[in-house]
């Protein structure tokens, strides 16, 4: 496929779920959020979020929430210049920035926490849905939803049960380097994540693909840590396609997505409206986005749209939930299978 396009399509209709074999929802029925949530972007995607799920603000009303570290250090600018040296500020500004400042906060945003209803009526955690794992080998897990929910710090793009993994090498000479001082960066090719297949956990429709941005070197270091938070708040404006670098979204069925993000500049195999099969290769880790090193982000969540998914617990078929630092092996399909 041409990787350098950003392809997006409408998924499939979907089918029973006896024919997708590859993904299979825990015990008991799905939370009456997530059920709701999917009727309404079945119903419409790209306009309104249904069923109690998080609304959509304008986008500009969003960059100026995702702008607020900048508000609040105008205002303490303002404080130190006014309060510390003998220079005194224009009444216009003085006044201008801190009524602006409260006026960004009480624009309406896009809320980080499960819907209002939703607490009130003492939801717990939606069900897990079960999945192949996206990788084969041996991998270490990093911000895991076994230690925490949300895994990430927030619930924003969906990302409340998603994951990080980085691969574990078994070669003496080719092991992950090491968070430090020196070097301030490195090649890619120093990581064993760096071209490691990304399969499909389910069988699925592609609804998303963009394979064109360019892979970065890593920033697992101490000098680096500055210049990556500088680059992650940049991406944070620009919006979640930037945080997830190039990423795929696969429709799972009954209302249930798959983002892959993080993904080696031109190693898609996949465009949007394809139909794949559990275990086929879609890509390969790569370091695009933001992203300290080489790594998967995986994530299920119940739209397709990050802007205004809510979170989907997952659990991988023959390796659970890996908890932070846990290493973990999965071998190849023919060898599950017991095939030479």
């Amino acid at each position: 496929m041409d990787a350098n396009r950003v392809t997006t399509g409408p998924p499939t209709a979907e089918q029973p779920e006896a024919e997708r074999p590859g993904a299979r929802r825990g015990a008991g029925p799905p939370a009456a959020g997530r059920a709701a949530g999917a009727a309404g972007a079945d119903a419409g995607r790209g306009s309104r979020t249904g069923g109690g799920g998080p609304g959509r603000t304008g986008p500009g009303v969003e960059a100026l929430k995702r702008l607020r570290p900048v508000w609040y250090g105008m205002l303490a600018l303002l404080i130190l210049v006014n309060e510390l040296t003998p220079l005194d500020a224009p009444s216009w500004l003085t006044l201008g920035v801190p009524v602006f400042v409260i006026a960004v906060e009480l624009l309406p945003g896009r809320s980080r926490r499960l819907p209002k209803a939703e607490r009130a009526a003492g939801a717990g955690e939606p069900d897990a849905v079960e999945t192949e794992p996206p990788v084969t080998g041996r991998w270490s897990a990093l911000n895991s939803p076994a230690d925490k929910v949300p895994s990430h710090g927030v619930r924003t793009y969906g990302q409340a049960y998603a994951i990080d993994i980085v691969a574990e090498s078994g070669d003496p000479d080719r092991k992950r380097p090491a968070f430090g001082w020196w070097p301030p960066v490195r090649p890619n090719r120093d990581f064993p994540a760096f071209g490691a297949p990304v399969l499909a956990v389910a069988d699925a429709t592609v609804v998303r693909a963009v394979g064109s941005r360019r892979d970065h070197y890593s920033r697992n270091s101490w000098p680096a840590l500055l210049p990556f938070f500088l680059e992650g708040f940049a991406r944070d404006v620009a919006g979640p396609g930037r945080l997830f670098g190039n990423h795929l979204i696969l429709d799972l069925g009954d209302g249930t997505y798959a983002a892959y993000a993080h993904l080696r500049k031109d190693s898609l195999a996949v465009r949007a409206g394809e139909r794949v099969r559990a275990g086929q290769r879609l890509a390969e880790v790569g370091n695009t986005g933001n992203s300290t090193e080489p790594h998967l982000h995986f994530q299920l969540m119940d739209r397709p749209e990050p802007h205004t998914a809510r979170g989907v617990p997952f659990r991988w078929r023959g390796v659970g939930v890996p908890a932070n630092g846990e290493t973990f092996t999965v071998a190849a399909a023919g060898e599950r299978q017991g095939t030479p």
